[in-house]
C-alpha cells in the first residue's frame, strides 16, 4: 500500500498524535525480552532502526537477547542531487553514522546486505531468501522486527514484505513498526491496523540514549551544506514525531 503524499508538508504534528494518544485507552505494553531470545531488525536505511524500535532493541539486548540489525540499504540516494556529496561519499557517511548510533544503545554494528536505496522492491524476492537464510531454523523465540508493509514508503514497504516472507518459511514471529506513516496518517486513519498495536514505554534514560543515537546521524537530520540540493532530510518536527516517550509496533 504504496501513500501518494507531498513530503515537503509537515503532515500530522507530534502534538496531534500525543492527544489522540492520550484519550484513548491505552494500548498494550509489548513485554521485552517477552519470550523472545533472538530479536533481528530489519531497517531499509541506516537511522531507521534507530528512529524506529532504537528503545526496543536497546532493551533487549540489555536483557540478554540477542540482537541483530540488518542495514538492507546504505542510504546512499537521500540527496540524490548534492553538489558536495557523491554517492560513495554519503554511503561512508551513513555507514559510519549508523554504527556510531548503534554503539550508542548497545547494539552491534549493523549486518550491511548493500542493495539500492530506493529499489529494494526490484530485489525484494532476493532480499527474501536472504532474510529467510540468515534466520535459519527460527522459531517464535526470534522475533523480526521490520518496517511496517503499509508505511507509505516503497523500501520499507518491500522489506517488510520479504521479512513477512522470512517469517512464514523459518516460523520467526513478524514484528512491524511505522516510520512514514506517522507523516501520512493521521489519528484514528482506518488504513493504519490500530487493533494491532502495542507499546514500548520508553523511561527517562531509554529516551536521551534514543536521542543521542539520533543525534549521530548528522547527514540526515542537518544539511549537507547551504547548496541545493544538500537540504536537510529529517528536520527538527520530523524528528520530534519520531522520538518520543513511546515506541510503535504492530504484531
Amino acid at each position: 500500500m504504496s501513500v501518494d503524499f507531498d513530503a515537503a508538508d509537515r503532515g500530522t504534528p507530534s502534538a496531534d498524535w500525543e492527544a489522540w494518544f492520550a484519550s484513548r485507552e491505552p494500548d498494550p505494553l509489548l513485554e521485552v525480552p517477552g519470550g523472545c531470545r533472538r530479536l533481528v531488525v530489519v531497517a531499509p536505511h541506516p537511522d531507521d532502526e534507530v528512529l524506529g524500535v532504537g528503545a526496543l532493541a536497546a532493551r533487549a539486548a540489555r536483557a540478554g537477547v540477542e540482537v541483530q540489525v540488518i542495514a538492507v540499504t546504505d542510504g546512499d540516494a537521500s540527496h540524490p542531487d548534492s553538489p558536495t556529496h557523491s554517492a560513495q561519499r554519503l554511503t561512508a557517511r551513513r555507514v559510519a553514522e549508523s554504527r556510531r548510533a548503534c554503539a550508542v544503545l548497545g547494539l552491534p554494528e549493523p549486518v550491511r546486505l548493500g542493495l539500492p536505496d530506493g529499489r529494494v522492491a526490484d530485489d525484494e524476492v532476493p532480499l527474501a531468501f536472504a532474510l529467510t537464510e540468515m534466520l535459519g531454523a527460527a522459531d517464535p523465540a526470534t522475533w523480526v522486527v521490520a518496517t511496517w508493509r503499509g508505511d507509505g514508503h516503497p523500501d520499507h514497504e518491500a522489506c517488510g514484505r520479504a521479512a513477512a516472507t522470512a517469517c512464514a518459511a523459518s516460523g520467526a514471529r513478524l514484528v512491524e513498526y511505522p516510520v512514514w506513516a506517522w507523516h501520512w496518517a493521521a489519528p484514528g486513519d482506518p488504513r493504519v491496523p490500530w487493533q494491532r498495536r502495542r507499546r514500548i514505554a520508553l523511561d527517562r534514560a531509554e529516551l536521551v540514549a534514543k536521542r543521542e543515537a539520533v543525534a549521530e546521524f548528522a547527514t540526515q537530520i542537518a544539511p549537507l551544506s547551504e547548496l541545493p540540493g544538500d537540504e536537510v532530510i529529517l528536520p527538527a518536527w520530523v524528528v520530534e514525531r519520531l522520538v518520543s516517550d513511546e515506541e510503535t509496533v504492530f504484531v
